[in-house]
């Protein structure tokens, strides 16, 4: 077995860049296919062409500009230690979770030189690849870790409740409990459109609410309610 790797290295070190990563790509995905880890995506990375990938319209994760410039700087100076987590949609490759690792890898030009133009990617469960289940892959994403608008958050809650997403499938699917999607809910002022029959307790703010309206408008989950 070492024998034929040996002779396969051999021939994809001769070949030009293009075909290589094709080869090496084709490679992994034959790995991951008989791997006793073919279940969880990070068993399988691929390197794609970042113009193949891009961002989805709906994630309402926002990084400040100084963590922005420090994760350029890890991955400048410690490389790609995660990928980005993607499903192919229409021919392109749509971003789950990773929308600002794919923009360091093609906006700071020392990253997209030493990469290549590519990108390191893992696929989503096919099981996953629903708008509303891809919708709360990136929010499930975004909540173990960073920050969300506030409005953004609001308009997925109420787009989910439009599919006929229940207070209690949405709390289950984007890690929260029903007040915070009653409140997300309210903040769209659709709160009596979307009320479930099963879950009358109303939600009350100490002091008045007043919604700002404002583009950069964060909010840290975890000291927000």
């Amino acid at each position: 077995m070492r024998k034929q790797m040996r002779e396969i290295v051999g021939l994809i070190k001769e070949m030009d860049l293009q075909d290589k990563v094709d080869a090496i790509n084709e490679i992994k995905k034959e790995l991951h296919e008989i791997s006793p880890f073919k279940d969880e995506p990070v068993d399988c990375v691929l390197w794609v062409k970042n113009k193949d990938v891009h961002a989805n319209d709906y994630n309402p994760n926002s990084v400040a500009p100084p963590e922005m410039e420090l994760l350029r700087l890890s991955i400048s100076n410690d490389g790609y230690t995660q990928p980005i987590v993607s499903m192919p949609l229409d021919g392109k490759i749509e971003v789950i979770d990773g929308f600002h690792r794919n923009r360091v890898g093609k906006e700071c030009k020392d990253v997209q030189k030493r990469v290549k133009g590519y990108l390191p990617i893992v696929s989503i469960r096919k099981s996953q690849e629903g708008l509303n289940d891809r919708v709360a892959s990136t929010i499930r994403h975004n909540r173990a870790r960073g920050k969300h608008k506030v409005d953004a958050m609001s308009d997925i809650v109420v787009d989910l409740k439009k599919r006929n997403w229940s207070d209690k499938k949405v709390a289950k699917e984007l890690g929260m409990d029903r007040d915070e999607v009653l409140r997300l809910t309210q903040i769209s002022g659709l709160t009596e459109m979307f009320a479930d029959k099963d879950f009358s307790i109303a939600w009350e703010s100490e002091e008045p609410f007043e919604l700002i309206e404002s583009e950069d408008i964060e909010i840290d989950n975890e000291k927000a309610y």
